[in-house]
């Protein structure tokens, strides 16, 4: 995708006509969007340093927000060393994930 589109993705994501943002670890710094309350990771970062990038985005400014990451039997490794890495435990998602938005 080329800039001038990647711009106007974003432009809409920002004004809120997008609701939905995908992309890949090209943009995990560098969002700057107050309204992001849920950031779902589809794969794990490929480093421990880029998992507080991408989930960074959500909760801003004083605001909840959730992160949600699908993990496979491959994955576990890389949770292991994000939870190292950062000196965190990152907990199975709660039945009652609605109420934390």
């Amino acid at each position: 995708m080329d800039q001038n589109t990647r711009d106007i993705i974003m432009r809409e994501f920002r004004s809120g006509s997008s609701r939905v943002l995908i992309t890949t670890d090209l943009l995990a710094r560098g969002i700057d969007v107050q309204q992001v309350s849920l950031v779902i990771n589809y794969d794990l970062p490929t480093q421990p340093e880029n998992y507080l990038h991408r989930i960074g985005r959500s909760g801003r400014f004083g605001r909840k927000g959730v992160a949600i990451n699908f993990v496979t039997k491959d994955d576990e490794r890389m949770l292991y060393d994000i939870q190292k890495f950062y000196n965190v435990v990152i907990e199975e998602l709660p039945a009652n994930v609605a109420d934390l938005l």
